[in-house]
């Protein structure tokens, strides 16, 4: 039999353990949940101070990501999470940045995504 296989998002990490403990009873080949985000580095772990521009950007204060080229800093300062003055409108991706994968056969595939779902995953 082929193999399937489901990229699952979740709001919080325990979302994505426990669909991953149900999904466990259906025989998943390979599964992890990792943590994802839009933006690269860990971020700033500490108050910075704007007024000696010990910080590389807007993008590293407020989003915290950590840019290795200049453009790259500049277009995410661009991003309206950058700034706050803004909702960025309807996306449901949104916050959703734990990844559930699995690896499944095709028979179970199904059974698999409706767990993932009420789980509130999404696929």
């Amino acid at each position: 039999m082929s193999e399937k296989n489901i990229l699952a998002y979740f709001h919080t990490v325990e979302e994505a353990k426990e669909a991953a403990a149900k999904l466990k009873a259906l025989r998943i080949t390979e599964m992890r949940v990792d943590e994802v985000g839009r933006f690269p580095g860990a971020g700033s772990d500490h108050l910075e101070n704007p007024l000696n521009s010990d910080f590389s950007g807007l993008g590293y204060l407020t989003l915290g990501g950590d840019f290795e080229d200049r453009n790259a800093a500049i277009l995410a300062a661009a991003d309206v999470s950058a700034s706050g003055m803004s909702t960025g409108g309807e996306d449901d991706t949104m916050g959703r940045n734990y990844l559930l994968t699995a690896v499944m056969d095709e028979g179970v595939h199904h059974q698999a995504m409706r767990v993932v779902k009420d789980c509130g995953g999404l696929i």
